[in-house]
């Protein structure tokens, strides 16, 4: 036995489908029973809203080839849902809080070496650190950390971070961090020479950090070899405009830092 479709109208007379248009905000559409055209300003419960070049308002059902756009029948159907928008992320790599006011500062401090150290920690944690509500000091050379830390007499409501350069076995700094006994302070360091070596070469536009010779200053041996200016000041400042993320760094340092803010905020 032949199968027969119950539908017997002659294909040539069977209406072409139509393509179908989701009905978004700002779509100009004419609805041809009426010759209402007009944007589409809401969609709601099977049902849209248009509005003419007047600024007259009217509410159409959205019916299969209801609606012709630029002459041509379509059909309208509601507009896919956004999709819910991330958060934002800070230049750490934390989830922002917009809006967030800076915490009141707590007892506890983060103290780096150097300058350069204490500008690159702005940049990638600053918004981090307002929040914790943790301030951040300039030590300005790991010589003075032993006074340091007499002075700030770390305790459980005030703990004492420390960052410091070039932290390596065997180091006149190695030797200066162990002396600092307190369990309510952290000293930690990362490899490098300089903190400029922490900043990836990709993110600065170079291959690789030179080798400078012993008895050169460092930074200085670093612009010659670069053929950068040997303008120590500004060649930091070119470095620390390409750093944008916690992604422009070497991990050797990411660690270290959030380890250090993870004890200086750390509950009792």
């Amino acid at each position: 036995m032949r199968q027969y479709s119950p539908d017997l109208t002659p294909p040539w007379k069977k209406p072409r489908p139509v393509p179908e248009v989701p009905a978004d905000p700002g779509l100009v559409v004419e609805e041809p029973g009426t010759g209402f055209c007009g944007a589409v300003i809401r969609c709601e419960a099977g049902t849209v809203t248009l509005e003419d070049r007047f600024g007259k308002h009217r509410v159409f059902p959205m019916e299969p080839r209801g609606f012709l756009l630029e002459g041509r029948p379509v059909t309208l159907v509601r507009p896919a849902a956004a999709a819910p928008a991330r958060p934002g992320r800070t230049a750490s790599g934390s989830v922002a809080v917009p809006g967030a006011r800076a915490r009141v500062a707590r007892a506890g401090r983060i103290y780096v070496e150097g300058c350069h150290d204490a500008e690159l920690v702005e940049r990638v944690w600053g918004d981090d650190l307002r929040i914790e509500g943790v301030v951040v000091e300039y030590l300005e050379g790991v010589d003075d950390l032993p006074a340091v830390v007499e002075e700030f007499d770390p305790g459980p409501d005030a703990r004492l971070g420390v960052l410091v350069d070039h932290l390596v076995p065997g180091s006149k700094e190695s030797r200066i961090a162990e002396a600092v006994t307190s369990e309510h302070a952290l000293v930690l360091g990362h490899p490098y020479i300089d903190v400029w070596e922490a900043v990836k070469p990709s993110s600065v536009g170079i291959a690789a950090w030179p080798r400078v010779p012993r008895g050169q200053d460092w930074k200085t041996g670093v612009c010659r070899a670069l053929g950068w200016p040997e303008n120590t000041g500004a060649a930091w400042q070119h470095i620390l405009s390409r750093v944008h993320s916690y992604k422009d760094l070497e991990p050797a340092l990411l660690g270290r830092v959030e380890e250090l803010i993870d004890f200086v905020t750390a509950p009792e």
